[in-house]
């Protein structure tokens, strides 16, 4: 039987479109479901590739057009698992779409369950540690590097924000989903790391803290990174092995933790070669 919708929502008072909302706006409601959003067919792309499930699609053939819908269809074309496929008129997929220039796609998805357990890292691994990240824009950029460099996990400690928050997933281009990421206690990350032999570099303004081209990221390495506005927390700085600083030449003393953390990596896998 070919994949096809099967019906075409026109209310946005359908029940359907009102999940659709809540789950677009609320992270209880993400949380309590195990349900997140993914808009757009490339970030859906990933997602199938990376072996996430995805519950029910939508589709406004208006915007997504014979190519876009064609691709679709390839996509789940033949999988015995596709999901419900929904049609939605334009005026209810606008109110319901949270990016602009939407391709006419929207996706709800399974939400991956992911512990520190379940991690299988290598004999030399590189991770990214974040401590209260709280930008989904932020988050979302990092997982960028992280997938680009590529690193071996993203560790987030006491998170501000929903892990699969739609706007995270957004601004990773999905890389949420290929990269192995998991939110725990600061605690447990820590503890994770140690019984593993991996060694902690902090970056913070200290004054301890030596220029990050002074060390040795050969070895299994964790990357700690602090808050947006207040950078790591002093317990969890004095709790990692060594402090390390990007140098600033200019007026200001800090970038942004997206482009800091793309700095420190990339500086590790030009060491690792």
């Amino acid at each position: 039987m070919p994949f096809a919708p099967s019906d075409r929502l026109s209310s946005p008072q359908n029940p359907r479109i009102k999940q659709l909302l809540k789950l677009q706006q609320k992270s209880a409601e993400r949380r309590a479901l195990g349900l997140t959003l993914v808009e757009g067919l490339r970030e859906l792309t990933i997602a199938v590739e990376a072996g996430v499930a995805v519950a029910t699609i939508y589709t406004c053939p208006e915007l997504a057009g014979e190519t876009g819908l064609g691709d679709l269809q390839k996509l789940f074309s033949g999988k015995r698992d596709a999901p419900e496929w929904f049609e939605v008129t334009r005026p209810v997929f606008e109110k319901v779409a949270y990016r602009e220039g939407s391709d006419g796609l929207l996706a709800v998805l399974k939400t991956p369950a992911r512990t520190l357990a379940d991690l299988r890292l290598p004999a030399n691994p590189l991770v990214i540690v974040l401590e209260a990240v709280e930008k989904p824009g932020n988050l979302g950029a990092i997982l960028r590097t992280a997938d680009a460099a590529p690193v071996d996990a993203v560790l987030i400690g006491d998170p501000r924000t929903d892990l699969f928050n739609p706007n995270v997933i957004r601004a990773s281009i999905g890389c949420v989903f290929t990269v192995p990421t998991v939110a725990a206690p600061v605690a447990d990350i820590l503890a994770f790391l140690k019984e593993k032999g991996i060694r902690t570099h902090a970056a913070a303004l200290a004054p301890e803290a030596k220029p990050y081209t002074q060390y040795d990221f050969r070895g299994p390495t964790a990357l700690v990174m602090g808050t947006e506005a207040d950078g790591l927390t002093p317990q969890l700085r004095t709790a990692c092995d060594e402090t390390v600083i990007i140098p600033m030449m200019g007026r200001i003393d800090s970038l942004n933790v997206s482009v800091a953390t793309a700095v420190l990596t990339f500086e590790a896998i030009r060491q690792r070669g």
